[in-house]
């Protein structure tokens, strides 16, 4: 009898040491969504700012590239025909191109016969509308890449607060398992926050410097188009 409940026992045991440890897993949805009430809006909000700042970034590079497109041949046929005076020829030539080139062009063209300072001025002018209409909506996509990292923070700092809260409203007594889940999960926000900034933050700068391009490009035309009006007909 003896010797059966020794063997019992040890069976029992092996089955205890054969057993492996379960290990506690959570799914990205569940460690963004268990934050409460306050962690879930700043994280349904990051993800509004991220669908914004990523509609924006590409739009405004189909909108670029598009307004860099510019013909090779193109300064070339309006020097043939303003140097023939075929001005309406040259103005029609700038409508059938859709681009802040040749609306820079078509503007210096319908001032020839005024003071070259004049038409400097109005191409200046007009410049100024193309540049507003390639940087539109380009800045909310700085404001994303300033307010997604600090909204994340404000997350984090809540859920901290929450759970020193618990701490302390328990007398010291809450337990370890909850409190660390609680705060891991208050962190979160920071790094979507911190995710969501990154990416608008990367994309505001390659607008900026893919606008620049188009912008040197427009300042080069107009320059050319101006020493045109300069050379002796």
């Amino acid at each position: 009898m003896l010797t059966l409940l020794l063997q019992e026992g040890a069976e029992n045991l092996d089955s205890l040491t054969d057993e492996e440890p379960v290990e506690k897993t959570l799914s990205l949805i569940d460690l963004l969504f268990t934050g409460g009430i306050a962690g879930t809006v700043i994280i349904v909000i990051l993800f509004i700012l991220l669908f914004v700042a990523i509609y924006i970034y590409f739009e405004r590079v189909f909108a670029i590239k598009a307004a860099s497109r510019v013909d090779g041949n193109f300064m070339n046929q309006i020097k043939d025909n303003v140097a023939h005076g075929k001005i309406e020829a040259a103005k029609i030539l700038c409508a059938q191109h859709n681009t802040p080139v040749a609306r820079l062009t078509a503007k210096g063209i319908s001032r020839i016969g005024s003071p070259l300072e004049d038409i400097n001025t109005a191409i200046e002018n007009s410049g100024k509308l193309e540049v507003y209409r390639l940087e539109r909506n380009v800045s909310i996509l700085a404001t994303i890449a300033g307010a997604a990292p600090m909204l994340g923070f404000l997350g984090t700092v809540i859920g901290m607060v929450l759970a020193f809260h618990q701490l302390a409203t328990s007398s010291g007594q809450a337990e370890m398992g909850s409190l660390a889940e609680g705060i891991y999960t208050a962190m979160t926000t920071t790094v979507a926050g911190l995710i969501v900034g990154i990416i608008a933050y990367i994309g505001y700068n390659h607008l900026v410097v893919r606008t620049d391009k188009v912008v040197h490009q427009m300042e080069a035309n107009a320059v050319e188009f101006l020493d045109l009006l300069n050379e002796p007909l």
